[in-house]
């Protein structure tokens, strides 16, 4: 049996870079780890959801979404999060 890259695998089910559906796995993908990066630094900070909440004026179940995937989340929401919420910076980059 071939071993495949995961490169390989997502050629050949979701299309190379650039086409639709592979575009739309990576924006996915991107959103996941924004919450992955927000759940982690939380925890870091020793902060439940709820306390979180409460310092960004939000409800615990919206962090608990994000948290989850972070696929709606506003850019004003995410600097209030790591800003007021967990006391950092965002630094947003755009590649072409």
């Amino acid at each position: 049996m071939e071993t495949k890259s995961w490169k390989n695998i997502k050629n050949d089910v979701y299309g190379k870079v650039g086409t639709e559906r592979r575009d739309e796995l990576e924006r996915d993908f991107e959103s996941f780890k924004i919450g992955l990066l927000l759940k982690k630094a939380r925890e870091e900070r020793h902060l439940t959801q709820s306390e979180l909440a409460n310092l960004v004026d939000k409800k615990r179940e919206y962090i608990s979404k994000i948290e989850n995937n972070g696929n709606n989340i506003t850019l004003k929401t995410l600097f209030d999060i790591v800003e007021k919420g967990l006391g950092g910076k965002v630094k947003i980059s755009i590649d072409f």
